[in-house]
């Protein structure tokens, strides 16, 4: 595609409008539909079929998109040039990244997630976010699910949206690439998680267990349940676990991050999965 031979529609004020919408979590829910912002995230969704319905480029750089919009037009999503102006009314942030695209919602329901997969294998590893409400964590955890090989995440209720932009930005397309679950009671997840076969494991800064302790335990397939980022997980939560565990620290920082927590323990049991396998 040379630069001659580039030619982009314009948007209509309708669509413009229905993309702006997408900010607000009420039009999210309403129209099943969300924004996402970045080459990367993008990329993502469009090789994804069925789920990108618009993509938006900056006429300023449209050049620098050329991979992107034939990806688009292969799959025949609609490709609009917007000015920068414009462009930024579809972003959260002080600096949009030059495209975005309106995709439909991801999300599938909790049986589907925990099914076993194609092939006939069970789900052997998946990370349920109790009450998260940082979005910048919540896409991060989906990142590092997606990145040790997790089977699924699922969202408690009472978790950040899904779809809020710093989600999806955080996840950096990993949303995409594995069944998320949203708005289930965390009881009704643990109790499904241990249907389909999986140890539950609770983070807890103050047990006594430590990932030292349950090597060989991690070989099994797990369920690993992360806290709120304020006040990790109530007594009550860590009750329905099988077991609760604490990232030993050798330093002077008294606890982690909860999406460094959530890596620790993912590439842990991702580790001694295959492990165990070979």
């Amino acid at each position: 595609m040379s630069e001659e031979r580039l030619e982009l529609d314009e948007p209509s004020k309708a669509v413009l409008r229905e993309a702006r919408a997408l900010l607000r979590a009420k039009e999210r829910r309403a129209s099943g539909r969300f924004l996402v912002e970045g080459r990367q995230g993008v990329r993502e969704a469009l090789e994804r079929p069925g789920v990108v319905q618009w993509l938006f480029v900056r006429w300023a750089n449209a050049h620098d998109n050329l991979d992107l919009i034939a990806l688009a037009r292969e799959t025949g999503v609609p490709v609009y040039a917007v000015s920068e102006q414009n462009l930024a009314t579809m972003s959260d942030t002080v600096s949009p990244q030059g495209v975005t695209a309106v995709a439909n919602a991801v999300g599938v329901p909790l049986e589907q997630a925990l099914a076993p997969r194609e092939d006939g294998r069970p789900v052997r590893l998946v990370v349920v976010c109790a009450q998260i409400r940082d979005p910048g964590n919540a896409g991060t955890v989906i990142r590092c699910a997606d990145a040790f090989g997790a089977d699924a995440v699922i969202m408690s209720t009472d978790s950040v949206d899904l779809h809020n932009p710093k989600v999806v930005r955080a996840s950096v397309g990993s949303m995409f690439h594995l069944p998320i679950v949203t708005g289930v009671e965390l009881t009704a997840a643990l109790d499904a998680c241990r249907a389909a076969g999986l140890t539950v494991l609770a983070t807890d800064g103050e047990a006594d267990t430590t990932l030292l302790d349950v090597g060989d335990d991690l070989a099994r397939p797990t369920a690993w349940v992360m806290g709120n980022e304020a006040w990790g997980l109530p007594t009550e939560h860590l009750a329905l676990a099988d077991r609760s565990v604490a990232v030993p620290l050798y330093g002077s920082a008294e606890s982690l991050n909860l999406a460094t927590a959530a890596a620790i323990c993912l590439y842990t049991s991702a580790t001694a999965q295959r492990a165990a396998a070979n």
